[in-house]
């Protein structure tokens, strides 16, 4: 899930940059003058008497935008529910984090204007824009490793929710009693079904879009509708009982052709996936590819003419916006980030190092989408409009060129989850540097004529994959033992270590081989009460001796970085590294061959 989000807005920031580009060039043309007519175009609904209507630019602000919220809302139940936000070691420095990105800038902010009639506007430098944030990571590339992406993913979420809060509460400026009342009870109606579990798409479009109307007409800004709806989405791991009989549908499509079967195997292959999962992956292109560079396009077009530029120069207002996301995010988040690790109040995601953290905090300060989204509701004058506008685009792109200096700087490369076909890009040793003893962990004959080595992670999707192959592996070769040693990629996966301890604590129970497999078929599900409960499951304490347990992680992985291991999995069949598939018949065909030949 978080990979396909990396890559969706990531590359979405090209069309947003030549959106962002398009309307300044358009706003700044022989016909600027058409720039705001065509924004301010009336369009809207009627039926017999009654009528509502909206200008273009808040049918895209009140109305699109509300699409781009509920999908935000869907990433927020996902990661509630089953990513990253489910450890609360992992959500607690990002979330306090984006609280000091949301303080000092503001406070930065109003240090320029308070008192003056920009003060309204302390909510324009509080916001990250993710896409552009994301995009710019993608060029740094390896500088920022897959830790720091999920760390600043979380990090977004969370100022997306506390800005959205700050737009409801400090930006509605009058309420219709008679209209929360009616949005009240249309969210009550779809919280209702939502009960009694009755899935009809139809009911939940024609109440969202009331319960949308309500919100409007009742003072509070309608994105807030787009978040609450998206997080009432349903979101679920797939069941064995609903994997199963996907299975047998598909099967009998495969051994019996026809239209009905092949709708029932499309019917049951999508009930396994949940609606969450399911319209993020319909929506989040449309939202990163077309909603938001439509929404760049109809508020990003700033009038930069000498005069403009020049009040701007001066103006407390693009000041404090400027000033409040290049320093103020920078300030906030690398304080925010360093109390609660002080603290002991949460972890970071991987072994990430002062710097990187340092260059996200710093590329945090691209404010873009709810930046704009706030001026529009902040201001009404067009010069204080434009001015802010102004202090947003210098403030953003000082915040990325620091950003871009920071990872320069520095740079801490970690290890590497390898697929299977990923080439090194060093010359390796060959044989296994320590050989087997006693204190390996061995499944198999003990006097096997083959043995296999495993360096794995518990966390890694390669060694997930590899776990039932390995077992069908051994119950081919009667006369071949499995060995798995420890090699968690701390940088990539910050719940590898965790497991590999309860592995351990397994082991010293004498059912290291249970505890192995438990973990390697909930390869999702690690936190700390998952590991718990799978410890309860095998009767063992899964916090015992945990200096005992960290040396004897340290030592495998030791021997590992010895033996030349980079990656996971990387296996060695009789004491020489594999270097064939990871698929069954390759292995198979190792196994074979190295066999010791009978006279």
């Amino acid at each position: 899930m978080l990979r396909g989000f990396f890559k969706n807005e990531a590359s979405s920031t090209t069309v947003l940059l030549a959106a962002t580009v398009l309307a300044m060039l358009w706003a700044n043309s022989p016909w600027s003058e058409t720039y705001e007519a065509f924004w301010h175009t009336s369009m809207g609904l009627s039926f017999g008497d009654a009528s509502f209507s909206l200008d273009l630019r808040h049918w895209v602000n009140d109305g699109l935008m509300t699409l781009f919220f509920f999908v935000i809302g869907l990433e927020v139940s996902y990661e509630v529910r089953m990513g990253q936000l489910r450890d609360r070691r992992l959500i607690a420095v990002p979330a306090i984090a984006a609280l000091g990105g949301l303080l000092v800038p503001a406070a930065i902010y109003l240090a320029f204007n308070a008192g003056g009639p920009g003060a309204v506007g302390w909510g324009v430098p509080i916001a990250t824009d993710t896409a552009f944030v994301l995009g710019l990571l993608a060029v740094v590339g390896a500088r920022c490793p897959e830790p720091l992406r999920a760390f600043l993913l979380t990090l977004a979420i969370v100022d997306d929710i506390l800005a959205i809060m700050v737009v409801a509460i400090f930006y509605t400026e009058s309420l219709s009693i008679p209209s929360l009342i009616t949005a009240a009870a249309l969210l009550a109606a779809i919280m209702t079904l939502r009960w009694l579990k009755i899935w009809r798409a139809p009911a939940y479009i024609v109440l969202g879009f009331g319960l949308w109307l309500a919100t409007l007409e009742s003072g509070v800004h309608p994105t807030l509708v787009g978040i609450a709806l998206g997080v009432l989405v349903f979101v679920y791991a797939p069941s064995d009982h609903k994997l199963l009989r996907a299975g047998e549908a598909v099967q009998e499509f495969t051994s019996s052709p026809s239209p009905a079967a092949a709708a029932q195997a499309t019917r049951l292959v999508r009930m396994a996936v949940s609606v969450n999962e399911r319209l993020q992956m319909r929506l989040h292109p449309w939202t990163a590819f077309v909603i938001v560079p439509i929404f760049a396009l109809a508020n990003a077009g700033i009038r930069l003419d000498a005069e403009t530029l020049r009040n701007a120069a001066t103006s407390p207002i693009a000041i404090g916006v400027a000033v409040g996301l290049l320093a103020g995010k920078l300030i906030g988040i690398t304080i925010g980030t360093w109390l609660p690790l002080r603290l002991n109040w949460g972890v970071l995601p991987g072994n990430l190092v002062w710097g990187q953290l340092l260059g996200g905090a710093a590329v945090s300060g691209i404010g873009f989408t709810v930046a704009l989204f706030i001026v529009d509701l902040a201001f009404e004058d067009p010069r204080l409009h434009s001015e802010a506008k102004i202090g947003i685009l210098v403030g953003s792109l000082l915040a990325a060129l620091l950003g871009w200096i920071v990872f320069r700087m520095a740079w801490d490369r970690g290890g590497v989850c390898a697929p299977p076909d990923a080439e090194p890009e060093e010359e390796l040793p060959v044989l296994l540097s320590e050989p087997v003893g006693p204190d390996d962990h061995i499944r198999g004959p003990k006097k096997a004529a083959v043995t296999l080595v495993e360096y794995g992670d518990f966390e890694c999707p390669y060694c997930g994959r590899l776990h039932p192959i390995l077992e069908t592996l051994r119950q081919r070769h009667k006369d071949l033992r499995i060995v798995f040693r420890h090699f968690p990629l701390r940088t990539l996966h910050p719940r590898a270590v965790p497991a590999a301890m309860a592995a351990q604590a397994a082991a010293d129970s004498g059912r290291f081989w249970e505890m192995h497999d438990i973990l390697f078929d909930n390869q999702r599900f690690l936190t700390d009460e998952d590991l718990g409960r799978y410890a309860d499951q095998l009767d063992v304490d899964p916090w015992s001796d945990i200096h005992r347990h960290q040396t004897r992680v340290g030592r495998d992985e030791a021997s590992g970085r010895a033996s030349g291991v980079r990656g996971t999995p990387t296996l060695f069949i009789n004491g020489v590294r594999y270097q064939g598939g990871l698929d069954l018949e390759s292995i198979s065909k190792a196994v074979d061959e190295a066999r010791p030949r009978q006279p």
